[in-house]
């Protein structure tokens, strides 16, 4: 190993995404040299979508891995470091915070701002990697206008699942909500809309097993009453298959150093306030927002996160 990563910066941004990229903007155009690191995954989930019409300044859509790869230049132009690699664990006790990367070497921070995001969760079926942006998605709100007029399902029974078929059938001709059990977990005012929209079938003791089509998803297997004496199968014909059965937020590596709400997000002041309970450590994107994960509410968190950071350094004589 290279002893030359081993480095000093005020600001450490760990993750990239629409959170991390634009938190590194704000803090590069500060002077603050930032080092990003990007994680697993560069330019994070949004890499995986096709196209995305509702971030603005883009009239004709543009492609994920396209606007992530504009994101970071930008924040490069400025003089953002970005590096390859991840956390695998950092030591928020005392200022300045110590970072270990790839368990090879360290950053020394200033101030952390935290963008990791959150990991959808997939039922694991062997098709949904194959049908990623081309039928399969995780978010109805970012993914909800391609199914226009066309029939879909949504998986879950929870608040976010109604909440997207909800929402789904004010697009879609058809939705299906496929739930496991034969009730479902959400609140009853959720429930009580789910059962008063005409266009959503709830399709209760179904499972699905798999999706087929070509080139994109046109159905799925679904199993009835699994276990039971009366199991059986049966296929729905689907242009769209979202899955809403929650999210993982990805904290592991903070080894419980911040406090995270009872799903793992980590809990910052307010819904519009970036700082955690530890001075100097911020949080910005979707691994601090279980509401609305989108790239534009995350962009602008990381935009405050970053001038946040710089004023916390300033007021210090930092």
């Amino acid at each position: 190993m290279s002893t030359d990563k081993n480095t000093r910066t005020d600001i450490l941004i760990i993750g990239s995404g629409p959170a991390g990229y634009t938190a590194a903007i704000y803090a590069a155009r500060a002077n603050r040299s930032p080092i990003v690191l990007e994680g697993l995954q560069p330019g994070g989930q949004l890499t995986e979508t096709t196209s995305i019409e509702n971030f603005p300044g883009y009239p004709e859509g543009v492609g994920g891995f396209e606007m992530m790869d504009d994101l970071r230049k930008q924040a490069e132009r400025y003089g953002a470091e970005v590096r390859s690699g991840l956390v695998s664990q950092v030591d928020l006790s005392k200022r300045p915070f110590v970072a270990t990367v790839d368990g090879e070497y360290t950053i020394t921070a200033k101030t952390v701002i935290i963008a990791t995001g959150a990991s959808a969760k997939m039922l694991g079926l062997p098709e949904e990697k194959k049908y990623m942006g081309a039928g399969v998605s995780a978010c109805a709100t970012c993914d909800g206008f391609f199914y226009k007029g066309k029939t879909v399902a949504v998986v879950g029974g929870g608040d976010t699942a109604c909440g997207d078929a909800i929402y789904l059938s004010s697009l879609a001709k058809k939705v299906y909500l496929i739930v496991r059990r034969d009730e479902l977990r959400a609140s009853q005012v959720m429930q009580d809309r789910v059962q008063e929209t005409e266009n959503i079938e709830v399709l209760w003791k179904h499972q699905t097993e798999g999706l087929f089509g070509e080139p994109t998803v046109q159905g799925a297997k679904l199993v009835i009453n699994k276990g039971e004496a009366d199991e059986h199968h049966t296929e729905i014909a689907i242009d769209g298959f979202f899955e809403a059965i929650g999210h993982k937020p990805n904290t592991d590596f903070l080894n419980g150093q911040l406090k995270l709400d009872e799903h793992g997000f980590i809990l910052t002041k307010d819904s519009g306030d970036p700082a955690t309970e530890i001075e100097g450590v911020y949080a910005a994107g979707d691994v601090a927002d279980p509401v609305y994960r989108q790239a534009v509410s995350a962009a602008g968190i990381g935009c405050r996160a970053a001038i946040a950071a710089d004023r916390f350094l300033k007021m210090r004589g930092e």
